[in-house]
Parts: structure tokens; C-alpha cells; sequence
């Protein structure tokens, strides 16, 4: 059996690297974060597998691939406020802190509770965990330079867009009848602009499913 260590340096050869994502921060996190401290203990052994990993009911950990491009097509810098959405148990903002000034991540209870913890354990101090609803994000912390959301969407709810600052970026996958892309979103003007980025799935969150609008 691997030790954890061999595992992320396997990850990072044949899922990130491979898929084209090259930027040395991005690289040097994935290889130094203990995936296997951010999921349930009872799924360690499956924390590099490269596949979403179920980490509660309709919620998961983002499979490296998917997570590494999204942060790639982002291009979070240095002097970044980030809002990570939906932060599971901590590990996408233990790797965005290591790209970003700040990072504020936003996650339900129980989870909440355990991405503070871990987060502390692991002594990461510039992360702030809000425990709020996902879909309210937590705009008393904005404008944010960078959104990421941890899961698929069929829509950004508008408190979620109005927190991102004028000239921000904000990353997710779409679904649509069971296929999905991820997208990147520019704001200009006031409006978020998207662009397609490559083929991805997850499942939806709760509150970010479409809302029917009827009309006579």
C-alpha cells in the first residue's frame, strides 16, 4: 500500500499535470496538502482516487482534475480575497490559501464545524470559515476578487454574483440534463459574463437548482 505522500505526488502526474494545468503554486499545493485529513476518516484509503468523492448526502469533494482546472482558468493571485462556496471539510480552501491573500470559506453545519477544526489543526491562518447557507454566501466579507463554488450549480443565485467585485472572476460547473461544463464568469459593468471551460460533473447543491419561472 502507497503512503499518502506517494499518492499526491501519483495525483498530480496523472490527473493535474496531464490535464494541462502547469502553474507552479497550483502544483506545489496539491503536493504538500494531506488530501486524506479533509475527507471522513472511513474514505482515507479513496482520497486521490480521480473521481468526485462523496463526502456527505449531495455533497462532494471535487476530483482533482476538476478542482485543478478550475483553479488553473481562475488564476488566483497573490493579493486575492477568495470565497470558496461550499469548502466540505476544508481542503479546497487549505489549497487556495496557499494562492491567496485571504480566503473565506463559506460551509454548512456539520461540516462547518469539521472544516474549522481540521483548518486549525493544520494551523492555516488565513482562512476565515463562516457557517452560513451556501446559496447566502457570505457577502459581509466581500467584494471578493474570486468566487469558487465546490459542486455543480444550475444557477448562481444573485447574492452570490453581487459580492464578486467589478473586473472578478467566479468558477463553477453548470448541469443540464445530466451533462455539465464548468464555466468561468468575468464581471464587466455590473453583469457576469461566461465562457465555457472544459467538460465536467458534479452533483447539483441544494439552493442552486434552476428556479421555474412561469409567465403568462
Amino acid at each position: 500500500m502507497q503512503d499518502f505522500e506517494t499518492r499526491r505526488v501519483v495525483m498530480v502526474d496523472t490527473q493535474v499535470r496531464p490535464n494541462d494545468v502547469t502553474k507552479f503554486p497550483i502544483i506545489e499545493a496539491m503536493l504538500n496538502v494531506p488530501r486524506e485529513t479533509y475527507v471522513p476518516d472511513s474514505l482515507r484509503e479513496l482520497a486521490y482516487l480521480g473521481e468526485n468523492l462523496e463526502i456527505a448526502p449531495d455533497r462532494v469533494l471535487l476530483e482533482p482534475r476538476i478542482f485543478a482546472k478550475l483553479l488553473d482558468a481562475l488564476n488566483i493571485r497573490s493579493n486575492d480575497l477568495v470565497l470558496d462556496l461550499g469548502c466540505g471539510l476544508g481542503y479546497s480552501s487549505a489549497i487556495i490559501a496557499h494562492l491567496a491573500e485571504a480566503v473565506v470559506a463559506v460551509e454548512e453545519d456539520p461540516l462547518a464545524k469539521q472544516a474549522e477544526l481540521t483548518l486549525g489543526q493544520a494551523e492555516v491562518d488565513n482562512i476565515a470559515v463562516v457557517h452560513n447557507a451556501l446559496p447566502q454566501g457570505a457577502p459581509q466579507h466581500g467584494p471578493f476578487d474570486v468566487i469558487m463554488i465546490e459542486g455543480a450549480v444550475e444557477e448562481v443565485p444573485d447574492t452570490i454574483l453581487e459580492s464578486l467585485k467589478e473586473g472578478g472572476r467566479i468558477g463553477t460547473v453548470f448541469m443540464e440534463n445530466n451533462l455539465g461544463i464548468a464555466r468561468i464568469g468575468i464581471k464587466t459593468d455590473g453583469v457576469v459574463n461566461w465562457r465555457d471551460a472544459f467538460n465536467a460533473a458534479a452533483p447539483v447543491l441544494s439552493g442552486f437548482r434552476q428556479v421555474s419561472r412561469f409567465s403568462l
